[in-house]
């Protein structure tokens, strides 16, 4: 069974509202070591994420006078003068429900470049938070651990198959296994759920089947 957001997310989650000033966002980066955090609306649904490259520009381009006397001629992006995290966060927010695999988590943020996704409920509501570290997080598991549930769970149990006619291998969590089985479709299966199995890095395909003519 593939790891889901919901086993490996933080459910204590430091969030804001849209009102919330400058300087107490600042405060709570600090003071909780984070980088980034959902911005919530008076209903606790997510409606953006406000990061430290949210909170730069001000720094970047200051609006005092001295400042616009030295370069009257240059671009200052809109969120140098942004004050609230209404005003500063980006959106729409990118969420994920806890249902969703880790896998599925992993895309998103590869896709969209961050490092953390707000999760919500059906409701739109935040329920919990998942990063980088967290989805990495299934490659800490005994080796032991993942052919156990290979043997054990998938080929004897999904399968119905004969653990004793198989013979699982797993090292730094990539996967060998061999056997044989009675058709080619068998096989192609047995290995999609072996890759689903949490812990898995690789799998190693020495399966042996009836070659149609």
């Amino acid at each position: 069974m593939p790891s889901l957001v919901a086993d490996v997310m933080t459910f204590n989650v430091v969030a804001v509202r849209r009102d919330a000033e400058f300087k107490e966002i600042v405060e709570v980066m600090h003071r909780r070591r984070l980088s980034a955090f959902p911005v919530l609306d008076d209903h606790d649904n997510v409606v953006g994420v406000v990061s430290e490259a949210d909170l730069l520009p001000r720094q970047a381009y200051p609006a005092r006078p001295s400042a616009v006397r030295h370069d009257p001629r240059r671009k200052v992006p809109v969120k140098a003068g942004a004050l609230t995290a209404g005003e500063l966060m980006t959106s729409p927010a990118i969420t994920i429900q806890a249902r969703a695999t880790v896998s599925q988590a992993a895309r998103v943020m590869q896709g969209h470049q961050i490092k953390r996704l707000p999760v919500v409920g059906d409701d739109g509501k935040l329920i919990g938070i998942v990063s980088r570290v967290d989805l990495l997080g299934v490659y800490d598991r005994p080796d032991a651990a993942i052919a156990a549930e290979i043997t054990e769970r998938v080929i004897a149990g999904d399968f119905v198959l004969d653990p004793r006619e198989f013979t699982v291998g797993v090292s730094g969590g990539v996967v060998t296994i061999s056997g044989r089985v009675e058709r080619h479709a068998v096989a192609l299966s047995l290995l999609e759920a072996i890759w689903e199995v949490a812990g898995v890095v690789d799998v190693r395909d020495r399966l042996s089947y009836p070659v149609r003519r």
